[in-house]
């Protein structure tokens, strides 16, 4: 039976180790990709076009928006960045799981056009660790710090939306608590209706041939 992939949105406060589950999940296990977006801004030194981001132009992008080629798409600081459907649906068909950090903005609008995707919202242990981890990081001011943690306050509104949490304490345990939730999806039965009427058909033709 072949299997197609699982697109997975991952959201959660900053500071609270999101990027640093998403690598640990990729070193890992097998089997996953991350999404590559595409934006407007300049590439920054080193940066590869298909790696790192999808450069395009500004029409070019507004292209893509018209014909309905974007998963989501918002604009920071005049640019623009979003989230291709074809690279994505193309990995998801090659049987890779595709990982896509994303704002709950993001999260929502790719939910309206693919409600299968599993959504999954990374959560402090609690509200004092994530300041700790804000202020540790050594390289944000105070006036930073305190703008994202008004930011986490309005992030805090559409946690519910969300297929699951998953509290990130341990990052070895949380690796492999965010695999094993990826991997039980695969199991639902609404992925797997081709497998399940296959199954039901071959039962009735030997039922009938006895």
């Amino acid at each position: 039976m072949s299997r197609k992939g699982i697109l997975t949105i991952i959201s959660g406060f900053s500071g609270v180790g999101k990027g640093t589950l998403v690598q640990g999940l990729m070193n890992q296990y097998d089997g996953y990709a991350l999404s590559v977006s595409a934006t407007t801004r300049n590439p920054r030194d080193g940066e590869v076009d298909g790696v790192n981001y999808f450069f395009r132009t500004r029409e070019e992008f507004e292209a893509m928006i018209g014909n309905g080629e974007l998963l989501e798409h918002a604009e920071y600081v005049n640019n623009y960045y979003g989230t291709p459907r074809a690279y994505v649906e193309g990995m998801l068909n090659d049987g890779k799981d595709v990982i896509l950090e994303i704002e709950i903005q993001g999260a929502r609008q790719i939910k309206e056009k693919m409600p299968e995707a599993v959504s999954i919202f990374i959560m402090p242990p609690d509200a004092q660790t994530l300041r700790k981890r804000l202020v540790g990081r050594g390289t944000e001011t105070a006036e930073v710090i305190d703008k994202r943690l008004k930011r986490a306050v309005e992030e805090s509104e559409g946690i519910e939306e969300y297929d699951y949490i998953l509290v990130n304490d341990v990052l070895s345990e949380s690796v492999e608590k965010l695999h094993n939730i990826i991997q039980s999806n695969h199991n639902d039965s609404d992925r797997n209706l081709e497998f399940i009427n296959k199954i039901r058909e071959d039962v009735k033709v030997f039922s009938e041939g006895e």
